[in-house]
């Protein structure tokens, strides 16, 4: 049997269409940074933003987007906004592209 004559098991065009809007939301150094260091735990908008050396309002833009996407989840207390991931499989797409992206 020939390759041509395989029966090829594709993705289908609207999962692929969804995987390219993820790939392309993801593909920001603030967002990647923030994957980063969502991934060690639950933290504030303003201590992502010093973390990231963005302002506030810049991090909350950032964030919303992820959030929007499904990708966080976030939890007030008080004043005060946490986020933390909520796709379990956000960390493994930051350790893919770390290990398969060279320095």
């Amino acid at each position: 049997m020939s390759d041509s004559d395989k029966k090829l098991e594709l993705m289908d065009y609207s999962y692929i269409n969804k995987v390219a809007d993820c790939l392309k939301l993801m593909a920001h150094p603030v967002r990647i940074r923030m994957i980063e260091i969502l991934s060690k735990g639950l933290y504030s908008v303003n201590e992502i933003a010093r973390l990231c050396e963005v302002p506030p309002n810049q991090a909350c833009e950032h964030l919303r987007l992820l959030k929007n996407h499904d990708l966080l989840d976030s939890e007030r207390d008080g004043r005060t906004v946490y986020y933390k991931i909520k796709s379990p499989q956000l960390t493994g797409l930051l350790s893919c592209i770390m290990n398969n992206c060279p320095l």
